[in-house]
């Protein structure tokens, strides 16, 4: 699930080994001085992906490759863009690898010549400079500081990491004030990992939180990033005893499933029957394992997009894409949304750049660009390279079903300071 722990886990690890070197030229329309568009004939438009599709660790990010095509394929038996077809090349594996992520960049502007990226799905962007020189319009999931700023680069749902001068959504407090009845006289605990990431999630949040009214009494980035503890009992004790000497009214956690698990866990032994939520496990298959459904069982989980679980004309539209894609029934997921939303962006600014299509034109039509009631809410550029589009929902494990606890809606960003 790419999300917004995974934006600040990838703070670090973002723009390492970025570089650049020109591209080669193909044959196409002309642009506006009459030399060839890369990736663009008279019948299509070349667009290839970047997605960690294998890991180290066995995550994999791969439903994210079907998710595009799914929304591709739905546009070409429309007509594609202007009469010109998605030729959508499939995603390379980076294997969430820095000096991968930089290779497939350059192997999809100067060996396949592609108009565009999309999507980009990883915890490192390290191609970021080289696509951004090389005016090659990228979508993605806007979980790492490269979304934020370049003016090539767009995320789905906007720039999700707060930047100076910028905003912070307030997505995640606002759902939870609908899910505890307000944040008057409420309390809070959030936990994160002992490292760069950890601190700025803590500084982010404490003031998300404490903006919406609730108390924050704790915040600390102080469990191991290298390893998840096999023993929580040190980190249960000090939250538990935060307000006062009494437990949160909520436990926040800002870390991945493992350390979640655990966490939970532990917290649910102590007889603790307030509020636990966490930004990272919405995914179905995690309810494989009966320890997992245990733990995660009631945890409230952020979404920036639309829960699968809401009925929608879009959502249905979205669920049969993928079915027609995969050629069979599949369970959703967010990685899937991930693909899909980057392709829908690529696809809605592509066709207000026109029949003449050109890097020139795509950017004229992406400045001043907005629609209204996506999947991800009100989209807006170049707005969305600055600050997140604030939209999201929250869900709730019941067994081993997901119910929407909090509805998809968007709320008003605060200036990040």
């Amino acid at each position: 699930m790419s999300r917004p722990i995974r934006t600040i886990a990838a703070v670090a690890a973002a723009l390492l080994l970025a570089g650049a070197c020109n591209s080669a030229s193909t044959g196409g329309s002309p642009d506006e001085k009459g030399s060839a568009v890369r990736g663009v004939t008279d019948t299509s438009v070349k667009v290839g992906g970047i997605v960690s599709m294998t890991t180290a660790s066995g995550y994999s990010k791969k439903d994210t490759d079907l998710g595009a095509r799914a929304r591709f394929d739905r546009a070409n038996a429309e007509g594609g863009v202007h009469g010109r077809k998605i030729d959508y090349l499939g995603a390379q594996d980076d294997g969430q690898d820095p000096a991968r992520n930089l290779a497939a960049a350059r192997r999809l502007v100067q060996q396949d010549e592609v108009f565009a990226v999309a999507p980009m799905s990883s915890t490192t962007f390290s191609g970021a400079d080289f696509l951004q020189k090389q005016r090659v319009p990228t979508f993605g999931w806007g979980t790492l500081p490269s979304f934020c700023g370049p003016s090539y680069i767009y995320g789905f749902g906007g720039c999700m990491v707060p930047m100076p001068g910028g905003t912070i959504s307030q997505t995640w407090p606002e759902g939870l004030k609908k899910v505890m009845g307000g944040s008057a006289g409420r309390s809070v605990a959030i936990l994160a990992n002992d490292s760069d990431a950890g601190t700025f999630a803590i500084r982010t949040y404490r003031q998300s939180f404490a903006s919406a009214g609730f108390e924050v009494t704790f915040a600390k980035a102080s469990v191991p990033a290298t390893s998840v503890p096999s023993d929580w009992s040190a980190y249960t004790k000090e939250i538990l005893r935060s307000d006062g000497g009494k437990a949160p009214d909520a436990v926040v956690s800002v870390m991945q499933t493992p350390y979640n698990i655990g966490l939970f866990t532990a917290v649910k032994r102590t007889g603790y029957d307030g509020v636990l939520t966490d930004p990272t496990d919405y995914d179905p298959g995690l309810l494989t394992k009966s320890a997992t459904r245990k733990a995660l069982d009631g945890v409230h989980v952020l979404l920036s997009f639309q829960p699968f679980e809401q009925d929608s004309a879009d959502m249905t539209r979205f669920r049969q894409d993928i079915r027609k894609a995969a050629g069979k029934e599949v369970p959703l997921s967010m990685h899937m949304m991930t693909g899909y939303m980057s392709a829908d962006l690529f696809l809605a600014i592509a066709g207000k750049a026109g029949r003449n299509l050109t890097t020139a034109s795509f950017q004229k039509a992406a400045d001043g660009f907005s629609d209204t009631g996506t999947m991800v809410g009100d989209r807006a550029e170049p707005k969305g390279q600055k600050e997140s589009f604030g939209c999201g929902a929250l869900v709730r494990l019941k067994g081993d079903t997901y119910v929407v606890s909090a509805p998809f809606t968007c709320y008003p960003p605060i200036p990040f300071s």
